[in-house]
């Protein structure tokens, strides 16, 4: 959705009584398709309900949310019942719009697709409201030459069929503003460190400065700079991080002579020992730490617990070694009183595919190391991606183009790890609220005051949609609530590719005003019970 939507609260009907059900005139939604149905008879309490307190107080008519069911047939295994007592207590971070963004090769700035004329892509970054597009990959201090004057490609640089060379220019950069203007979007960039070029760095930066204006966060030097001597960017001729802590000072000066309030956001490196010399390198400009992390890292399975399997992925264990590595960062940058970004991540750094591929799983996995992350204290993450084809190219791509390989016809879409994406997108910015949860099997639980009062909380449910039953949640919250709401992603399996859903539809989460009401609301009840499928994202809404 993109910023400009309106997202009006859905207005209190008042009246004596009415009655808080439709039951006689409900009109039933199959279960597939997640949408809303009339509301039916209100549930008749249980013994696992809270003691009555005397008359529940009536609310108005509403239309409660159909969830999808699990899947026909299902072996249903119980999952332990789910508790989260939310607190009017902060834990001091916060969900800010641009957290989530898509991470591209440098040299897809050359690709005519990434235009204001390319209605597909527009969509996709309105879907994922206000996301920065960041530039850099293996590819920039490899096959990337910028030049404002039109030059033809030094001989030496390298490239094949899938990952050809390309010239960049202003003309270029112009043609992503027009992208970024209609998609409501800014970017951040990576100037070439591979070969050695400080003026010319510059010179792109003066360039992208002057034509992105504000919509430019940052610029970084160089690509994963601590990986250089284990690959084709300096391989035998040795790089160390002094080498790198000279160059990019060199870079820095540079860059401060003509584009002065460009900050410069680094190292992007994966290795922890460049984290610190980097925040203590004293450079000009305002810096930003930044480092990149693909959680599932052993493509030869030296490491069972880091190879890419379903298993590794579905798990409590992915959930914490994440984690974990994103505290060592936020450290080194909060000590340092600096902000500290993500810009490039994805499930797994092997190339080709693997069971996570293209799957509902990773549409499970993108919200929930989004959501953690952003609890955590990262800022902005980037999901790193490809406008190749959807069939052959890049298998974790978050977007893909329709048409033939390797380059397609610029059509663009979203995967389920885009969808992952799109339900934290969506969510108003707001502050971590602190939470106990317990139970719930494979479930995270995160909870974000907003602006208005009002409270959101997110369940991630990575409990295996084909084997487990519905989980029953009980939620406390700070407040009485007068309306409680919902939107939904989900899923048929792990496996699943093509079929993950939001509200039903390959599409973003519904308005905040279209969303239909929490099955069983109790209208001005501090705990709301329900219960929710395995293998979705849930994002419940609650004004007082």
């Amino acid at each position: 959705m993109n910023a400009g939507k309106k997202k009006k609260r859905a207005r209190i009907i008042a009246g004596t009584g009415i009655v808080a059900v439709l039951a006689a005139t409900a009109v039933l939604v199959p279960l597939a398709l997640g949408g809303p149905t009339q509301a039916p008879p209100a549930p008749q309490a249980t013994s696992e309900s809270a003691p009555a307190s005397g008359p529940a107080e009536v609310g108005p008519p509403v239309t409660y949310y159909q969830q999808a069911g699990p899947p026909a047939g299902s072996p249903l295994e119980k999952v332990e019942p789910l508790k989260v007592d939310v607190s009017s207590d902060l834990v001091g971070t916060s969900l800010n719009k641009g957290l989530t963004g898509i991470s591209l090769e440098a040299t897809d700035l050359a690709d005519p697709d990434l235009s204001a004329d390319n209605a597909s892509m527009v969509k996709l970054l309105k879907e994922i409201d206000q996301p920065v597009l960041r530039f850099g990959g293996n590819a920039v201090d490899r096959r990337f030459f910028w030049t404002s004057t039109g030059e033809a490609v030094p001989a030496g640089y390298k490239g094949d069929k899938t990952h050809p060379v390309k010239a960049v220019g202003p003309a270029d950069l112009a043609r992503v503003k027009t992208l970024l203007e209609a998609g409501n979007a800014t970017i951040s960039l990576t100037v070439d460190l591979g070969h050695y070029d400080p003026a010319r760095a510059a010179d792109m930066v003066k360039n992208a400065s002057e034509i992105f204006g504000d919509r430019l966060l940052s610029v970084t030097v160089g690509n994963e700079p601590n990986g250089f001597v284990f690959n084709d960017v300096k391989t035998g001729t040795g790089y160390s991080l002094d080498q790198y802590l000279r160059e990019l000072k060199d870079y820095a000066n540079a860059i401060y002579a003509v584009a002065p309030k460009v900050p410069i956001s680094g190292p992007g490196a994966y290795d922890q020992k460049w984290w610190q010399p980097f925040v203590d390198a004293d450079l000009p400009q305002k810096k930003i730490l930044t480092f990149h992390n693909y959680p599932l890292y052993s493509c030869d399975g030296s490491d069972p617990k880091g190879s890419p399997t379903m298993a590794n992925l579905m798990s409590q264990l992915m959930h914490d070694r994440a984690a974990d590595y994103q505290k060592s960062a936020l450290k080194v940058g909060q000590d340092a009183g600096l902000e500290t970004w993500l810009p490039e991540t994805g499930i797994a750094a092997c190339p080709g595919s693997n069971e996570t591929s293209r799957t509902h799983a990773s549409a499970l996995w993108a919200a929930d190391y989004a959501l953690n992350a952003a609890q955590l204290g990262i800022t902005r993450i980037g999901f790193h991606s490809s406008l190749q084809t959807c069939k052959g190219g890049p298998p974790l791509s978050a977007i893909c183009s329709a048409g033939a390989y390797p380059f397609g016809n610029g059509q663009m879409s979203g995967r389920a790890n885009f969808f992952g994406i799109s339900m934290v997108a969506e969510l108003e910015a707001g502050k971590f609220m602190k939470l106990n949860s317990s139970g719930g099997g494979l479930a995270f639980s995160y909870a974000l005051q907003n602006a208005d009062g009002s409270t959101s909380v997110v369940i991630v449910n990575e409990n295996d949609p084909e084997k487990a039953a519905q989980t029953d949640v009980t939620l406390n919250l700070p407040g009485k609530p007068v309306t409680g709401t919902m939107t939904q992603l989900s899923g048929p399996s792990y496996k699943a590719e093509d079929q993950t859903v939001i509200d039903g539809a390959k599409s973003e989460p519904k308005p905040l005003a279209e969303r239909a009401t929490v099955p069983g609301f109790a209208y001005k009840s501090g705990t709301q019970q329900f219960k929710l499928t395995a293998g979705t994202v849930t994002v419940l809404h609650f004004t007082y």
